[in-house]
């Protein structure tokens, strides 16, 4: 028996652990060489997991949702093994768990807290009742319908609650249950439904409170007449997409127009670090992107030097990587600057907070037809709101003003973005 080790691959120095999810195979299945085995979520990302060769899956060290570390073994392959049985080691090895351990057992079989006593209070065991929480735990929900159900109880009398949490079993011994979203508590007419928050949820959370309780942050509005941005590119549009393979869209000249006021006024792209401000010679602008896990935002480096057909592309590529699970931890590196466009969800106006430890952020809005004042008449224009906030620490509310106006003025002549003026 010729066994090989599946190891956590090396996470980046700001990543300190991370969490298995599912696995998509069990003791004793079959694997070809770089197949996807698990996916690990750190609070950035979500990496993929591939066979380091191919044979057959002997063990599993650590259970879905177990905690692991860089280099931390998670499997052992077969590589001379027969399909359909798992290797004589198996056992001893998933036995020999990482600070994990307890997360072995397969959590189908596994009650949460409360409804565990609620198991031992009707006289349920743990497998008399379907879990339908997170990888197949028994929620308080579950057990309140089985009981409503009436669900004989076992003969023989139920061990205590915390006899049903560990089972001595290989972590996967049968198929997880597909479940979208944890079932909600029946409690009458006042449901509740309690879901632990992802590792990226999380850090977002943690990221948020961080800005706010360490940055002086303060937010300025203005209007901008969008017209000029939507002739122009009405205009070229089809043009673009046949040249360049993909649409011209309204992202770009945001990303234009923000480099723009960044080159005038420096601080913009500034961040603090300690006492000191660190002004960036470089433009690197973070888009601000949702995901099925969560926010993420990606960096799209070294911005003044693109072509719009290069922003759009990456934009493109970050969306599409984004809704796969794909965004690397490489892509959400650095930053000097932010872009949030809650216009794409039909947002008029918001107070976006600043992602550290950057100085500020722009947040676009819905384009909406509204009636202004032009040279004395109320005409009808297609209107954005803009709102940036910025660090009143480093940045005062002359430079973030003027910023914002620079910002305005480029996307309502688009022509001073071609000629950088």
């Amino acid at each position: 028996m010729a066994i090989v080790d599946v190891k956590v691959p090396q996470l980046s120095e700001s990543v300190a652990e991370a969490t298995l999810l599912t696995w998509k195979k069990k003791p004793g299945d079959a694997v070809a060489i770089d197949e996807i085995l698990i996916e690990i979520e750190t609070d950035k990302v979500v990496l993929e997991v591939p066979a380091p060769s191919a044979g057959v899956l002997a063990a599993l060290v650590v259970a879905d949702g177990g905690t692991v570390v860089s280099d931390q073994l998670i499997a052992q392959i077969d590589t001379e093994g027969k399909a359909g049985a798992a290797a004589p080691a198996a056992a001893s090895v998933a036995a020999v768990a990482s600070p994990a351990a307890p997360a072995a057992a397969d959590k189908s079989g596994v009650a949460m807290p409360a409804a565990a006593k609620l198991l031992a209070d009707n006289g349920l065991s743990v497998g008399a009742v379907t879990g339908t929480g997170k990888d197949g735990r028994v929620t308080k929900g579950d057990v309140l319908g089985a009981v409503a159900a009436g669900v004989a109880a076992p003969a023989a009398p139920v061990a205590p609650a915390p006899a049903v949490k560990v089972a001595p079993v290989p972590a996967v011994a049968k198929p997880l249950p597909a479940v979208s979203a944890p079932a909600m508590v029946n409690l009458g007419d006042r449901p509740e439904q309690r879901v632990p928050m992802s590792r990226l949820r999380a850090r977002v959370a943690e990221r948020l409170v961080q800005s706010q309780s360490t940055n002086a942050i303060l937010t300025t509005f203005n209007e901008v007449n969008m017209a000029p941005v939507m002739e122009m590119r009405k205009k070229f549009q089809d043009k673009f997409e046949k040249e360049h393979g993909v649409k011209l869209g309204f992202m770009s000249f945001f990303v234009k127009a923000a480099v723009a006021a960044l080159k005038k006024y420096p601080v913009l792209n500034a961040s603090v670090d300690g006492n000191d401000i660190v002004y960036h010679g470089y433009f690197d602008i973070g888009i601000a992107v949702g995901s099925p896990r969560g926010l993420v935002v990606p960096i799209i480096r070294n911005a003044d030097q693109m072509s719009f057909a290069d922003i759009e592309k990456k934009i493109a590529e970050f969306g599409q990587k984004a809704k796969e699970g794909k965004i690397s931890l490489d892509d959400l590196t650095g930053g000097t600057f932010s872009i949030s466009n809650g216009g794409t969800f039909g947002s008029m106006l918001s107070t976006p907070i600043i992602n550290p430890p950057q100085s500020a952020i722009l947040g676009v809005h819905a384009t909406k037809d509204r009636a202004v004042v032009e040279n004395g008449q109320v005409v009808v224009r297609p209107i954005n709101y803009l709102a940036m906030s910025y660090d009143h620490r480093i940045i005062d509310g002359r430079e973030a003003v003027l910023g914002l106006v620079t910002m305005k003025e480029a996307l309502e002549d688009p022509a001073r973005l071609l000629f950088d003026i």
